[in-house]
């Protein structure tokens, strides 16, 4: 059951990861290179002034990856805090002296409100996303 919710959430974050990387990485990684040739292209520019430019030429999508890492981190570690209650009321529940099957299917349900709950999160974390990574080098 367990692995099952994994799964589920693992292939939505998943498609949001693919969606944001098509839609707006992409386009900033051609940015980035266009930015690094055209730096390159200056005769006149010294090694430190090229280096210096193409280190500007990265800095944004260095900071839109940092910000979807971020996301990710924070959506994970919101979803391992739900489920770590989830596993503390399952101890609690056999320490009470409650028969295993019975607390296995309190667990498997809890367990899947958290994933059902954090899976309604995503669009809102894509959208906040998106809107993040579109003000980033402007």
């Amino acid at each position: 059951m367990a692995e099952l919710q994994q799964l589920r959430v693992q292939e939505a974050v998943d498609s949001m990861v693919k969606s944001v990387e098509r839609e707006n990485i992409r386009k900033m990684q051609g940015l980035m290179f266009r930015c690094s040739a055209s730096c390159c292209e200056d005769n006149q520019a010294s090694m430190q002034q090229v280096h210096q430019c193409i280190e500007r030429c990265h800095a944004p999508l260095a900071q839109a990856q940092a910000l979807v890492t971020n996301e990710l981190e924070k959506f994970q570690d919101r979803l391992a805090r739900c489920t770590m209650h989830c596993n503390d009321k399952a101890k609690d529940s056999m320490d009470a002296g409650n028969k295993e099957p019975q607390v296995k299917r309190q667990l498997d349900s809890c367990v899947a409100k958290c994933v059902d709950d954090h899976m309604n999160l995503i669009p809102t974390m894509t959208k906040r996303m998106k809107e993040s990574l579109s003000s980033i080098g402007k």
